[in-house]
């Protein structure tokens, strides 16, 4: 017996790298789950349906039930097959993972309009999509009387909570999901659907390129930035035992899970009126100089 028997997952971007080792994860605990992927390079260019094939291959081989989706998140009515798609074949759906994404690095100053769109519409836009349609089908259910344990998954990065160097458009991308999170939390419990957020940081083709020395396998020992250390936490999130945990990011790397505190009031200065701009100088250092040291955008 698993965690997740009898409940059906939707992994998107889940023939490589995370998305994989979610895949198998919960098919280890008894979920049923879809694995939607295009198969497109890291870039978000070409198609290739066989990596989605073999994941869902190894799931069946081990015993687990599973079906590959080739469904664009992007597009609007594609997402909605995907999930009519997940119903039709397991009969109900459980788990949303929102997992695939591009990167496109680039300095601010070379950015280009095309990257930045395609960067925001794979990110923000797919994770829009394939929630929303869920969210309508489980909304669905409650009206109908029947019992709704739900979960939405999303995946921010350490990028989008503290900005990166060379990816102002991913880092944007990323701290929306962050927010996004927070809203469908607060909005959706209503209905027994909870949202939380993943920043994980484990080896895959977007992070080997990037900081290929940290990304390197270990011979000997706990391979910190082996992915299967990230699934475990995303498992559990989407089980029944976590109907009380929503609104939550979490931060997680090898054997350590952290919750992110996310944006809280800091220093403050109050004087009851208004400032003259002329005061601020004196104001603000004093400010800045009490606040606790932000994390450092990473590449600085």
């Amino acid at each position: 017996m698993g965690i997740c028997d009898g409940r059906t997952v939707i992994i998107t971007g889940a023939a490589r790298g995370l998305g994989r080792s979610y895949a198998l994860a919960f098919a280890a605990e008894g979920a049923n789950v879809v694995v939607n992927d295009i198969g497109t390079s890291l870039a978000g260019e070409g198609r290739d349906t066989s990596a989605a094939d073999g994941v869902v291959a190894e799931i069946k081989a081990a015993g687990g039930n599973a079906v590959a989706n080739y469904e664009d998140i992007t597009d609007w009515d594609a997402a909605g097959r995907l999930v009519a798609a997940t119903i039709e074949a397991f009969g109900d759906l459980h788990v949303v993972v929102n997992n695939a994404g591009i990167v496109r690095d680039r300095m601010f100053v070379s950015a280009t309009v095309d990257e930045w769109d395609a960067t925001m519409r794979v990110h923000l836009r797919g994770h829009f999509c394939v929630s929303r349609h869920a969210v309508d089908y489980w909304r669905g259910q409650q009206k109908a009387g029947k019992p709704v344990d739900a979960r939405i998954i999303n995946t921010t990065s350490g990028a989008g909570l503290q900005g990166s160097i060379a990816q102002a458009a991913y880092s944007t991308a990323k701290g929306g999901i962050a927010a996004l999170t927070l809203v469908q939390a607060a909005e959706l419990r209503r209905y027994g659907i909870t949202a939380n957020a993943l920043a994980p940081a484990a080896r895959t083709r977007m992070t080997e390129g990037a900081f290929a020395d940290k990304m390197a396998k270990v011979e000997v020992g706990f391979d910190i930035q082996d992915p299967d250390n990230i699934a475990p936490t995303v498992v559990w999130l989407g089980s029944a035992e976590s109907a009380d945990v929503t609104g939550c990011i979490f931060e997680l790397e090898g054997g350590r899970i952290t919750i992110e505190d996310g944006w809280d009031l800091g220093a403050t200065a109050e004087q009851g009126k208004r400032w003259r701009p002329g005061e601020l100088g004196a104001v603000i250092g004093k400010l800045i100089a009490d606040r606790r040291p932000p994390r450092p955008v990473w590449g600085s």
